[in-house]
């Protein structure tokens, strides 16, 4: 089964962080936008009638700071033109500063039933210098209209002197809050981001500080029933992400909106992050990508092996050799010799030691040169 992910661009303010595409003074444009959305899904239906989709993901942005009639006029269309099976996981991504108990309610009514809460600290004086529109009441607050409900919660790691006592606090609030699911990302400044210029001026913690943060988190979370099913994500037993997990396995996608990359057929396209370029294509009556990328041969196989080693399930080795037509373990012999102090190989798969899996990209780099 494949996914689906739909992008607002749209959000109350941008945090320091963030380079993703999302647009704090374009938010008078959402009606335009989403009539444009609902029109992209109705065309790419037709291209897509063969296929069979089991998750959605609302993301951003900031989908919960637009009226929630577009959130259910997004799923309403997306039910029209794809025949969702019962059971489908169907996510929105929430700043915990725009949510109340009557957009709730049109979510769930939408069929929504997986959130994503972004916490990122439970220190207030942090969320301000990240220029945060929420506070750790606001996200309480949130936790509480969730009640009962399956939801994610983000946190943080590599920020302004954070500590081990810092994280462990985020990471309490996270779980006494009822999150069945954890995402902990390391802080990565991107050149054009204001916390760049905190990164240049040594402002923020160096990569063997946030290391120990991160094992700290992974151990703190496994002790109180979190295990770790992707370098960055953890969950409860059965609580997985069902449509990053099929990311990861190089599972099909296809992305509505402005900046939705997709992924159908080994052609890889992204549409433009442009909003009136997105807006102009599609009342045009064209797609709105701005590139377009067919994959074969090798990179096939090297995006198989970047994904699957993010995961603690790693490469099935027989699944592997069906996929490809020689085993794992003949085509990298070096590479497994090279690197048979950081593998598990255990079971019929290639595992990274859990004790390894935050510097992945260098041992998965020896796989893919």
């Amino acid at each position: 089964m494949a996914g689906i992910y739909v992008h607002v661009p749209f959000c109350m303010d941008k945090c320091t962080y963030c380079d993703f595409a999302s647009y704090p003074k374009e938010i008078g444009k959402a009606e335009v936008y989403f009539g444009c959305l609902y029109r992209e899904i109705k065309e790419r239906a037709a291209m897509l009638s063969g296929k069979s989709f089991d998750t959605v993901y609302i993301g951003g942005g900031t989908p919960s700071c637009v009226d929630a009639k577009y959130i259910s006029g997004t799923m309403k269309r997306i039910r029209e033109c794809f025949p969702l099976p019962n059971g489908a996981e169907i996510t929105v991504e929430i700043n915990p500063g725009t949510l109340d108990e009557r957009k709730l309610d049109v979510y769930r009514a939408a069929g929504i039933n997986r959130f994503s809460l972004g916490l990122q600290s439970a220190d207030d004086g942090m969320l301000r210098r990240l220029n945060r529109i929420h506070t750790l009441d606001d996200y309480l607050r949130c936790a509480r209209l969730l009640e009962g409900e399956n939801f994610n919660a983000d946190a943080l790691i590599g920020l302004f002197g954070q500590t081990a006592a810092d994280l462990e606090r985020t990471l309490s609030v996270i779980i006494g809050s009822g999150a069945s699911h954890i995402s902990m990302y390391a802080l990565r400044p991107e050149e054009g981001t204001p916390i760049y210029s905190d990164y240049l001026n040594g402002d923020l913690p160096d990569e063997d500080t946030v290391a120990d943060l991160y094992d700290f988190g992974v151990d703190f979370m496994r002790n109180r029933g979190f295990l770790r099913y992707e370098v960055s994500n953890f969950a409860r037993d059965g609580k997985r992400s069902r449509h990053n997990m099929n990311y990861w396995k190089r599972g099909e996608y296809i992305g509505f909106g402005a900046a939705a990359a997709s992924h159908i057929d080994n052609r890889r396209f992204i549409n433009t992050d442009v909003i009136d370029e997105y807006v102009s294509c599609i009342l045009n009556g064209y797609f709105a990508e701005a590139s377009s990328e067919l994959v074969e041969g090798d990179e096939i196989r090297s995006e198989y092996i970047m994904l699957t080693l993010r995961t603690e399930d790693g490469i099935d080795a027989e699944d592997y050799k069906k996929t490809f037509g020689t085993p794992f373990e003949v085509q990298f012999r070096r590479e497994l010799k090279n690197n048979a102090d950081y593998l598990d190989l255990s079971g019929g798969r290639i595992r990274i030691k859990p004790q390894y899996m935050f510097v992945q990209n260098s041992i998965i780099c020896d796989f893919l040169s």
